[in-house]
């Protein structure tokens, strides 16, 4: 990713913080429309579940300009997700929710050069975690 590109999530992601809980909603919300197979993948309270999610892409985005350090923890949590059954192709409708859901929030915000870093950041580190979970040691 170009530090431009970089820029735009990391400034565009810092403006969801005040609304977290809302945004987790209603991602979850498009998910489970788009992708009710993957409902029983979630357990529990997702008041919660959408907590660990902004504060996993918290971490995610923050580390967009040192991908070595956030490289192994995804490839952690990427292992730690066959356990729970996710599976590669469920990166696919997962990305399409979270973009959607960026979309809805940022409004007339959501530039094509906005739409195509977040992208780009989804495609890369689901790549990344997609061949973590595969075992391989590079995304492909």
């Amino acid at each position: 990713m170009t530090p431009q590109a970089i820029a735009l999530v990391q400034q565009s992601f810092a403006r969801l913080t005040p609304i977290s809980d809302e945004t987790a909603a209603l991602f979850y919300a498009r998910l489970f429309a788009t992708a009710p197979e993957l409902r029983p993948l979630f357990h529990g309270d997702m008041r919660r579940q959408g907590k660990k999610l902004m504060s996993t892409l918290n971490v995610v985005v923050t580390g967009l300009t040192d991908l070595a350090t956030i490289l192994p923890a995804t490839g952690r949590l990427a292992r730690l997700h066959i356990a729970y059954g996710v599976s590669a192709a469920d990166y696919t409708p997962f990305g399409a929710a979270l973009l959607w859901t960026l979309e809805q929030e940022f409004g007339a915000d959501w530039t094509p050069e906005l739409a195509a870093a977040w992208r780009e950041a989804y495609a890369m580190l689901s790549d990344a975690m997609t061949a973590a979970a595969s075992g391989d040691t590079a995304p492909s």
